[in-house]
């Protein structure tokens, strides 16, 4: 590799994290309030579990498709720019699934907080609908957890019927925790019983269970980064050749087998990828 294709490949490195930078640098104006408009889909997804409508779908594409192309243009020219702009719908659907999830694995996290501040609530004599208020703005019930909550102590303050507001918490977790957690509540409401005991236990089960996750993903770590690593060296490498030598990617899919190889191995490559994904996650 020589200075001068070094030196490229710095600049284009530069060139975008400046672009990057301008973009964040700017002020209200009409390109930053298009940007926001853009961008606030996935900032949503992650805060508040939101799921991006057809409409903000296209113009995330749009802002992946610019970013990629500025990136594949100015680290390895227009073919594997074109290249990633294909690829632009599938990042832009990717990013907000990912954050998404992100989102339910905290919610699902604050299950056991949830449970343990409704109960210490009914323990201090409060009803059910009032142990749900106080818990949420007396427990320090935290991240998405403590919105949701926060969120059915608001319609409960307006009238909503407690079977329907924790139907609905249920609802937009879809975890067996809140399963659990709602049918304790309904249950012991009808039935009668220690509801606090319940939920105290509930919790205490809750986190044994993200006790052992935790674990879990410790322990397969190094075996799972490990796997990624070496299912990404092919993608490192050929992105490496051609920096070194730009054209060898278009000198190589310019012969018949050479390409025939190179889509086989990208196939390759790509169920590689996806057999990862299956093995190596540990599920929440």
């Amino acid at each position: 590799m020589s200075v001068a294709v070094l030196l490229a490949g710095l600049a284009g490195i530069a060139g975008v994290s400046a672009a990057w930078e301008g973009l964040q640098a700017l002020d209200r104006g009409a390109m930053s309030t298009r940007l926001h408009r853009a961008v606030t889909p996935i900032v949503l997804a992650g805060r508040t579990g939101r799921t991006p409508t057809q409409r903000e779908h296209v113009r995330l594409a749009a802002l992946a498709a610019l970013v990629l192309l500025a990136a594949g243009w100015l680290l390895a020219g227009v073919v594997p720019a074109l290249i990633l702009v294909a690829l632009a719908p599938w990042v832009s659907i990717t990013a907000a699934r990912w954050r998404r999830a992100r989102w339910r694995a905290r919610l699902v996290d604050g299950a056991a907080a949830i449970a343990r501040g409704i109960a210490d609530a009914l323990a201090a004599g409060h009803s059910i609908r009032g142990a749900i208020t106080e818990a949420a703005y007396a427990a320090g019930v935290p991240g998405p957890a403590g919105r949701e909550l926060r969120a059915a102590a608001g319609a409960l303050a307006v009238g909503a019927r407690t079977e329907d507001v924790l139907h609905d918490l249920a609802q937009r977790a879809d975890d067996p925790a809140y399963d659990t957690i709602v049918a304790a509540i309904l249950l012991q409401r009808d039935a009668g019983g220690d509801l606090a005991a319940l939920l105290r236990a509930t919790a205490g089960a809750l986190e044994d269970g993200a006790r052992a996750r935790a674990d879990a993903r410790s322990a397969t770590g190094q075996a799972r980064f490990t796997a990624w690593l070496v299912a990404a060296l092919p993608v490192a490498a050929l992105a490496l050749a051609e920096l070194a030598s730009p054209g060898y990617l278009l000198g190589l899919l310019g012969e018949p087998i050479p390409a025939l190889l190179v889509g086989a191995a990208f196939a390759l490559e790509v169920l590689a990828f996806v057999l990862m994904r299956r093995i190596a996650v540990v599920p929440a």
